[in-house]
This record gives structure tokens, C-alpha cells and sequence, in this order.
């Protein structure tokens, strides 16, 4: 595996930065997922950039990322066609099975390329849940030494699952899970964390320093698909917490596909 181990003596390399431009929006993905779809026997980038009305550069980097995650699949003459990932989640065939695989193969994907533990939770009936993990020998999964469900205000992933919530949303979680403190850096003051929630942007990933376990940082990213509350998140240990924010960036602009599979 491709994993962004220290060489002997040195520092980690950094993941390779990536556009971030309007072109990573499902929206796009989706409009050229049904260029596609139209055209059984196969369709050329030419007429799928004349379909979408994408700039060539969008485009480009949007075919790469629906190849991919096998989308699309491109034939011997260049042309695309639908590919297996979009034929199984769009058969409602065991749609339910198809997506875990698939968000595992995405997962698995931003472990390697992270050299990170990667999760995928989602906010469901009131509760955190968090429903896949990629994890490894190199790179292994927060050690829940306090059900995640009763620390989501320590956690990244509970406190980006929270700021998706309204106020009352927030609210109502925080009567029935009190803000105990797991270490001294954890917020208890649910004034003060609620004021945070608050001030979050959207777009800029939740951390957590050590805040849930001591010698764990962690970030983690929403996922936006319909009324779905959702997000992906990594872990760190501390002696690598120089490469969480940029490895939340890397997260954040690969949530594309994470989105697009819930949204089909």
C-alpha cells in the first residue's frame, strides 16, 4: 500500500495538493453521469463538454474521477460508457450492499493515499453511527476507549455531525448525552461548545486535538447528499499532527465521490 510513512530520519511527505474549483460539486458529476447515460453506444469528451457546458479543464479532472470510482468506463476508442459502480447503485438490485462496497473502496482509496485511518459516520434517529472504517497496520483506527455516541462533543466526527444539525437539533443531542471530560482539552461548557458550532464555516473541516484521546488528532469533512447528515473523517497520532490540516484539505476535496454515491 501506498502509505505516507516517514522516511528513516526525515519527514512524512505531504499528499499532492489537488484543484479545488467548482468542477468537484456533484452536480457536475451528476450532469455528466446523464450526458452520458444518453448515449448507450458510447459518447466522446467532445460532445460530452459540448452537452454539459464544462470547461475542458473540469472536465478533464471529472472524467478522471468517475473512471475511477468506475463510473465511467472509457473504451479503446476513447469514448465513455456507464460503468459498473453506476449500473449496480442505479439497479436497486441490493443497492444497499453496492454502496458499502463502493464507499469502502473510497475509503480504502483515502487511507492509502492519506496514510490515515478514514471513517464514514452519519447523525441517524438522534445517535452517531459510525458505519464503515478503513483502517490498517500502519494506519489504525482510534482506539474507542468511550462509546462515540456519548462523545460526540469531543470528537471531530460528532462535532461535524452536530454543526450539520439546527440549534434545537444540537440541543435536543446535548440534554441526552452530557459533555463529560474525556482530557484536559475537552470542552465541557456546552454554552461554549454550542458557540463554536456556531462560528464553524462549512467548508473548513472540524478538528479535534486530543480532545477525545490523548496522543489521537483527528479532522473530519460534511457530507451533503439531500437531508442525509453525514460526514468522513481521519485520525492521526499526535507525533504526525503537522499533516492533519493538509490532510483535511485532501479530504474535503475528495468528498466528491462519497457524495455522489449517496446522491444516485
Amino acid at each position: 500500500m501506498a502509505l505516507l510513512q516517514p522516511p528513516s530520519g526525515g519527514q512524512p511527505p505531504e499528499p499532492r495538493r489537488e484543484p479545488t474549483a467548482p468542477f468537484h460539486s456533484v452536480q457536475y458529476a451528476l450532469r455528466v453521469l446523464e450526458s452520458v447515460a444518453r448515449h448507450r453506444d458510447g459518447v466522446s469528451e467532445e460532445v460530452i463538454a459540448r452537452e454539459t457546458e464544462l470547461p475542458p479543464g473540469h472536465l478533464a479532472h471529472l472524467l478522471r474521477m468517475l473512471r475511477g470510482e468506475a463510473y465511467l468506463e472509457q473504451l479503446d476508442d476513447g469514448s465513455f460508457v456507464v460503468g459498473e459502480s453506476l449500473v449496480l447503485l442505479g439497479s436497486g438490485v441490493d443497492r444497499a450492499r453496492a454502496l458499502r462496497e463502493q464507499l469502502q473502496r473510497t475509503l480504502t482509496d483515502l487511507r492509502d493515499t492519506l496514510g490515515a485511518a478514514i471513517y464514514f459516520s452519519r447523525y441517524h434517529d438522534g445517535e452517531l453511527e459510525t458505519t464503515q472504517v478503513a483502517d490498517g497496520p500502519q494506519t489504525p483506527a482510534v482506539n474507542q476507549w468511550v462509546d462515540f455516541r456519548s462523545a460526540v462533543h469531543a470528537t471531530a466526527i460528532g462535532k461535524c455531525l452536530l454543526s450539520q444539525l439546527d440549534h434545537d437539533g444540537r440541543k435536543d443531542h446535548l440534554s441526552r448525552h452530557k459533555t463529560a471530560r474525556l482530557t484536559s482539552r475537552t470542552i465541557t461548557d456546552e454554552r461554549l461548545l454550542l458557540n463554536a458550532l456556531d462560528r464553524q464555516p462549512p467548508t473548513v473541516p472540524m478538528l479535534d486535538l486530543q480532545e477525545y484521546a490523548v496522543g489521537t488528532v483527528c479532522a473530519a469533512v460534511p457530507v451533503t447528499a439531500g437531508s442525509s447528515v453525514s460526514c468522513l473523517a481521519l485520525s492521526l497520532p499526535v507525533a504526525q499532527a503537522h499533516r492533519l490540516r493538509r490532510a483535511a484539505e485532501t479530504l474535503s476535496r475528495r468528498a466528491a465521490p462519497v457524495m455522489l454515491s449517496l446522491s444516485l
